[in-house]
């Protein structure tokens, strides 16, 4: 029997449990560092199986480690827990039971699918090393990932290499891809307040119009990426509110925009946060107004580091056949506070289908619609095993 076959068939009898086990994280969100009903069945599950269980890393993380044979080389895998603060309307029988939250990007998905790859490596694999599963806590614009570092995630459980896994809609349904390189993006968030003069809409050349001043803010952004990055490098700045005025004869004395920035090199990083500071400024004083920035750092580039990302394709390769592997995929514009973990350990972040056009998994994530292909948990926890037995094999160095 084939590996691929193998664990299929060894994943085949208890997949069951495992889609039972995400709708019920689903139907029970919880958000950033409030993941207490989640870890609690996460260390319950991987205590049963065996596992080393450390908990309150990172306020609610959890860290399973397993140890087996004689060598200290270390594989860290991780998987996310926590919601969103978006009202569910996906009609499922599991929606979410908590009015105003809802697993909307799949990470009941991702801690059901490390979890059944958990039980199958517990009982059935055999290895020569130390596997560190992760469970994080606040992965959506709270940072658990920097505050399980933080607690000491990387000097209280070493890893040689640390791997994720998201769901991707608009992919074919388990579909694996992969990017060397960077294949996130960074993430800044910007506050924008201008300040002029208010006065009566009938008497404007008595007043510094900030709504003037903000409409061509607006505009002028748009040249950053159109003007100033080259045109091979990827950028977006995203002017995602606007707030200004209650009347429209009351020309308001402050307008208020709010930015998101995001870049796939750190030198398109930088040269977005400069060339924002000045052309804000100078079109700001165009209009006789004041500006202030409040530039707030948000995810770096999330960077797949070259021999981990070849390790994790051949394993998909292996089990799934090239026809359902994407070795050199797109990179994304959206962020993830993994890219953190990889700054201090080598690995790769992995994507995988959760439904092409026309499917019900094709609903994009931070929908309110949305909800995670449960037809991917078992491709998941294959590939993870899989993982699992390719790193920490008897014979790997």
């Amino acid at each position: 029997m084939t590996e691929s076959a193998y664990l299929s068939h060894a994943l085949a009898d208890r997949v069951g449990e495992f889609i039972q086990l995400r709708r019920d994280i689903h139907a029970h969100p919880e958000l950033a560092f409030e993941e207490h009903r989640t870890s609690a069945l996460v260390a319950h599950k991987l205590r049963g199986w065996g596992y080393e269980v450390t908990t309150g890393l990172g306020r609610t993380g959890v860290v399973g480690t397993l140890r087996r044979g004689h060598s200290q080389r270390a594989l860290g895998i991780r998987a996310d827990m926590d919601a969103l603060p978006i009202a569910e309307a996906s009609g499922r029988a599991w929606a979410s039971t908590t009015p105003g939250l809802m697993h909307g990007c799949g990470h009941d998905g991702h801690t059901a699918t490390l979890l059944a790859a958990a039980r199958l490596v517990a009982e059935d694999l055999d290895f020569d090393g130390v596997l560190h599963l992760i469970f994080q806590p606040a992965e959506e614009g709270a940072g658990g990932a920097v505050q399980m570092m933080a607690d000491g995630l990387f000097e209280r459980f070493p890893c040689d290499a640390v791997f994720a896994l998201h769901n991707m809609p608009g992919i074919d349904t388990g579909r694996f891809v992969f990017r060397p390189g960077a294949a996130m993006a960074s993430s800044d968030n910007v506050s924008i307040t201008l300040t002029g003069r208010g006065g009566h809409g009938a008497l404007p050349h008595e007043a510094r119009d900030t709504v003037v001043a903000a409409a061509s803010i607006v505009m002028a952004l748009q040249t950053i990426v159109a003007r100033n990055v080259d045109p091979q490098q990827a950028a977006v700045v995203t002017v995602g509110a606007l707030h200004a005025g209650q009347a429209n004869n009351v020309i308001p004395e402050e307008a208020r925009l709010e930015l998101s920035v995001r870049a796939l090199d750190n030198g398109v990083r930088a040269l977005l946060k400069a060339r924002i500071h000045e052309l804000v400024q100078l079109q700001a004083a165009s209009y006789g107004v004041s500006a202030a920035i409040d530039w707030r750092d948000g995810y770096a580039v999330l960077v797949n580091t070259p021999k981990e990302t070849a390790l994790a394709t051949q394993v998909a390769l292996r089990l799934f056949g090239p026809e359902h592997v994407e070795p050199h995929g797109p990179a994304f514009t959206a962020s993830e506070d993994f890219a953190f973990m990889l700054q201090q350990v080598p690995g790769c972040y992995v994507f995988v289908g959760n439904g092409g056009p026309g499917t019900p998994g094709a609903c994009n994530v931070h929908n309110p619609g949305y909800d995670f292909n449960d037809d991917i948990i078992g491709p998941g926890a294959t590939f993870w095993c899989g993982l699992v037995q390719a790193f920490l094999d008897h014979q790997a160095v």
